[in-house]
């Protein structure tokens, strides 16, 4: 059924919840795992900061994000996945859901896997939320994978 799946990562515990769903349905499926991280300047630059200051900035955020998603790969493949790729995602003018959005259909995913906060009320409306995003901009299947808190209080 599922042949290639997506699989968004920020480093949050609610991630890597997506991270182990996704490796469960691979591992079901026979299918084959894309680890991204994205890097935008909306996410990580505090306040209204230059593209100079975010060029300054670039080359620690991809260290970063590297690691992250050599982790993420590493606990993949413990739990058992054997086809697993990562990308750095990286936009100075696109939302970190876009990246998402567009990666999937470019890699020809058919199922994109994120854990999400599952934020309410005025937090949501402070911080959105960027899994609903993809939710809008995608034709591919999403399954939201919640943090525990949220599922149990749910």
């Amino acid at each position: 059924m599922y042949q290639r799946i997506l699989v968004p990562l920020d480093g949050s515990e609610t991630s890597l919840r997506g991270l182990d769903e996704a490796v469960r349905l691979a591992l079901a499926h026979g299918a084959a795992l894309r680890l991204v991280h994205g890097l935008n300047r909306f996410g990580r630059t505090p306040g209204h900061a230059s593209h100079a200051s975010y060029a300054t900035l670039l080359p620690r955020m991809k260290e970063e994000g590297e690691a992250l998603l050599q982790q993420a790969r590493q606990r993949a493949e413990r739990l058992g996945a054997e086809a697993v790729e990562t990308q750095l995602l990286a936009s100075l003018t696109l939302h970190l859901s876009e990246l998402v959005a567009q990666d999937a259909m470019d890699w020809k995913a058919d199922l994109i896997v994120a854990g999400t906060r599952g934020r309410k009320g005025i937090e949501r409306i402070l911080w959105g939320s960027e899994a609903q995003q993809v939710l809008r901009l995608t034709t591919v299947p999403v399954l939201l994978v919640q943090a525990p808190e949220t599922a149990a209080s749910g």
